[in-house]
């Protein structure tokens, strides 16, 4: 038997004794009392924080949404199928993030980031969590760049600018989707990021799009987030959150971008059922207390970040859905006041066949103005008055009345000019041409041309900015001073265009 060597075994112990490292891992971990719709009551759960990030068995994940004093309500990202009362759950100290960044773009993902089309997995470099505080006061920058559509009727009577929330609102199938569609097409090579959010959208109106999208070139610079309408109230709730984080991304490397939320009524019952499942107090509608609080705190990170922070910005275009033309509806109301105006469709004006069908009195934009070219300015000051004369006149005349020159020749200009703001879809329309067409209306250069006329008037006007030698030069000064041009050059230029006519 060899004789233990004591020093050794010293030396080994001490070795091992400086080698050793503490390795107690403390984990907080809880107990599923109840689980269903989407929805999971976790016992034992003393450290969660609000919006945690939650670890329960078979890779399922949950985020904490309500604390109560014994237990923690969380909604579950995942199939809620797979738990089962009685099942552990652990915290993980890490809130919910998203995946941002230029690998998104031109991809079609759910609310977790996670790919919906064929295009393999997205591999970001970087996360961001989902709920983040909105830039403060002195952060921002004023709005003073617009954010053209290429729609007539919203380019010059309700502008947007760059960092504003406009909201669009009006009943079903008047067109909101669309407006928010042409928007986001007419960004082509303008250098905006857009962002749709598809908020409980059956699956083949979302892939149609993407389609749509894809044909136009306008793919390549938008991520669309789709929340089908199959889907929890869970993904419902989450994905306007995602959007406008991927969103901010970009905005804080001082770039420009355009979300579209489609649309926030869903939201809102989304939101209503989740905190009625988690047992909330109701309100007014069933709606909880806080869904003020739910639509401000995701429409106040829509801003245009100040010059020293890169100048950059997130233009939100909300959509509601009104029922028989109610605006003054609980979440109407509520988002009208967020938002820094609201472009109203009407459903009357759209069955006559007056399509964009916006209602020119009830729509407004609070602070596109500043932003509007001065040209645009200029040429649309008489627009909206000119509608509303029409529009009584109108309903003088149906009466059979007898009207004097003055008010014949008023009426129908606002003929010509219902006609000149009517624009079939994706029909994307520049600024310069605009402006000359509408310019043309309100300087009297149509009021001898019937409507056939007028809409070939705005056809030639629209060539020959970009053919003849005149034209250019009115292109060129508009596009690079905003501004108008010489007044006897865009009389001389329209006057030869109407020989054409």
């Amino acid at each position: 038997m060899s004789k233990i060597k004591v020093q050794e075994m010293t030396e080994i112990i001490k070795k091992q004794i400086q080698s050793y490292e503490q390795d107690v891992k403390l984990e907080n971990i809880g107990k599923v009392l109840s689980v269903g719709d989407g929805i999971a009551i976790v016992y034992g759960l003393q450290q969660a924080m609000l919006g945690e990030l939650l670890e329960f068995p078979k890779d399922v994940k949950g985020l904490v949404f309500n604390l109560e004093e014994h237990h923690v309500g969380v909604i579950l990202l995942g199939r809620s199928e797979l738990i089962k009362e009685g099942d552990l759950v652990k915290t993980t100290k890490r809130i919910f993030e998203v995946p941002v960044g230029e690998e998104l773009l031109g991809r079609v993902v759910n609310p977790l980031g996670e790919p919906l089309d064929a295009g393999g997995a997205i591999n970001a470099k970087k996360y961001l969590p989902v709920e983040r505080r909105a830039q403060g006061v002195m952060q921002r920058g004023s709005i003073n760049a617009s954010m053209e559509t290429g729609i007539k009727v919203i380019d010059a009577l309700v502008p947007i600018g760059r960092g504003q929330r406009e909201l669009i609102i009006g009943d079903r199938q008047t067109g909101k989707t669309t407006l928010a569609i042409d928007t986001i097409i007419n960004q082509k090579g303008k250098d905006t990021i857009c962002i749709y959010v598809a908020i409980g959208q059956k699956e083949s109106s979302v892939s149609a799009l993407a389609e749509l999208f894809s044909q136009h070139q306008a793919l390549e610079y938008t991520i669309i987030v789709s929340a089908g309408a199959s889907k929890e109230g869970t993904m419902l709730y989450l994905a306007p959150f995602a959007g406008v984080t991927m969103g901010e991304y970009f905005m804080e490397q001082g770039k420009d971008v355009l979300i579209v939320y489609d649309d926030l009524s869903k939201h809102a019952v989304a939101y209503r059922e989740l905190s009625l499942l988690l047992r909330r107090p109701p309100g007014r509608e069933a709606y909880p207390g806080d869904v003020f609080y739910l639509h401000s705190r995701l429409l106040e990170r829509s801003a245009r970040l100040s010059d020293k922070l890169g100048g950059g910005s997130i233009t939100a275009l909300p959509i509601i859905e009104t029922k028989a033309g109610d605006i003054s509806a609980y979440i109407s109301t509520n988002v009208i006041s967020i938002t820094d105006g609201q472009i109203f469709l009407e459903a009357e004006l759209f069955y006559s066949g007056i399509r964009p069908a916006i209602n020119a009195g009830l729509s407004v934009s609070r602070v596109g103005g500043a932003a509007q070219w001065k040209a645009m300015k200029k040429v649309a000051g008489t627009i909206r008055i000119n509608l509303a004369n029409y529009r009584e006149l109108e309903s003088f005349a149906q009466f059979g009345s007898d009207l004097d020159a003055s008010a014949k020749k008023r009426l129908e200009r606002g003929r010509k000019t219902v006609e000149i703001l009517k624009q079939d879809v994706h029909e994307l329309i520049d600024m310069p041409t605009q402006i000359l067409t509408v310019y043309a209306l309100s300087e009297g250069h149509m009021d001898d041309l019937n409507i056939e006329q007028v809409k070939q008037l705005e056809s030639e006007i629209n060539q020959a900015l970009h053919m003849n030698n005149l034209g250019k030069k009115i292109h060129k000064h508009l596009v690079e001073t905003k501004n108008l041009p010489d007044k006897k050059d865009l009389d001389d230029f329209i006057t030869g265009l109407k020989r054409l006519v």
